[in-house]
């Protein structure tokens, strides 16, 4: 497992993702600050 860091594209906080595959693809990520759904893939910080 991997643990990647990224960042909401509407409040901008930088939150962790534990990505059980390197394969992302359409995964998606709730924000836990304000609740938008973002893709993974595309706000990748580390």
């Amino acid at each position: 497992m991997r643990i990647l860091l990224v960042r909401c594209n509407k409040c901008g906080k930088a939150q962790k993702y534990q990505a059980k595959s390197l394969i992302l693809g359409d995964k998606r990520k709730e924000c836990v600050y304000c609740g938008k759904s973002f893709l993974v893939r595309e706000n990748i910080i580390q």
